[in-house]
C-alpha cells in the first residue's frame, strides 16, 4: 500500500495537466509556461517538477504511459493521470479552493520585526518593494490585456487574484510610506522599552496581590 501524497500547487497542475492529454516533463514544464502557469507555481528549477514527477507516480497517482524514442532528442517517459489520479485531484482541487491553509510568507515575517529599524531607514527600503510590485502590476496587466479577444473568463482567473493582490498591496504600500514620512507612524527604542514596561507592570502588581493573598490566608 503506498503512502498518500502531500497536495502540493505544482503536484495539482502536473495531474490538471494530465488530464489534458499524457505529455513527458518536458511537455509539462513547456505547458506550464504556455499557459502561464509560472505566475502561480515555482517552475524555476526543473529539478522540482521531477521530484514532484516521481512523487505523484510513488504514489500511484500518475503512470508512465510510454517511452518516446527520437534520434533528435533523449529518450522521454510519457506519463499519464490514473483513475486515483483524477479522484485526488478533484480532492486537492475543492480543499485548496475551499479552506485557506495557513502560509508563512516572508513579508508579513519582516514587517513584524521591522521595529529593528529605524523609520527613516524603512521607508526608502519599502520605496523599493513598491517600485517593484508597481512593475509586477504592470507586467501582469499587460500580460492580461494582450490575451485572445472572447477567450473564457475562467481562464485567466488567477491572473484577476493576483492583480487584486498586487493592486492592494500597491494601495497599502504607499499609506505606509506616506505615513512614515508624514509622521503618524513612527516608533523609537525608548518608546518599544517603556510600552514593554508599562506592559509588564499589571502582571507584576497582580503577582504581589496574589503573594499577599497567600500570606493572609497562611497568618489566619
Amino acid at each position: 500500500m503506498t503512502a498518500p501524497v502531500k497536495s502540493s500547487p505544482l503536484g495539482l497542475t502536473v495531474l490538471a495537466l494530465l488530464h489534458h492529454r499524457p505529455l513527458h516533463p518536458y511537455g509539462i514544464q513547456q505547458l506550464l509556461k504556455q499557459w502561464g502557469k509560472e505566475q502561480v507555481v515555482n517552475v524555476g528549477q526543473r529539478a522540482g517538477l521531477y521530484r514532484t514527477i516521481e512523487r505523484l507516480q510513488a504514489g500511484g497517482l500518475i503512470a508512465v504511459r510510454h517511452t518516446e524514442r527520437d534520434q533528435q532528442y533523449p529518450e522521454r517517459t510519457v506519463y499519464e493521470v490514473t483513475g486515483e489520479g483524477r479522484a485526488v485531484t478533484r480532492e486537492w482541487l475543492e480543499q485548496m479552493l475551499a479552506v485557506p491553509k495557513a502560509e508563512f510568507p516572508v513579508f508579513p515575517a519582516a514587517l513584524s520585526n521591522m521595529l529593528m529599524l529605524s523609520p527613516d531607514e524603512v521607508a526608502p527600503i519599502l520605496d523599493r518593494r513598491l517600485a517593484r510590485i508597481t512593475v509586477q502590476r504592470a507586467d501582469l496587466e499587460r500580460q492580461t490585456a494582450a490575451a485572445p479577444d472572447g477567450l473564457p473568463r475562467i481562464t485567466l482567473i488567477e491572473n484577476e487574484y493576483l492583480l487584486a493582490v498586487l493592486r492592494a498591496e500597491e494601495r497599502w504600500l504607499r499609506g505606509v510610506i506616506d505615513d512614515l514620512r508624514n509622521g503618524s507612524l513612527t516608533w523609537s527604542r525608548e518608546m518599544l522599552v517603556a510600552f514593554e514596561a508599562a506592559s509588564e507592570q499589571p502582571d507584576a502588581d497582580a503577582a504581589e496581590q496574589t503573594s499577599r493573598s497567600g500570606e493572609s490566608s497562611g497568618g489566619a
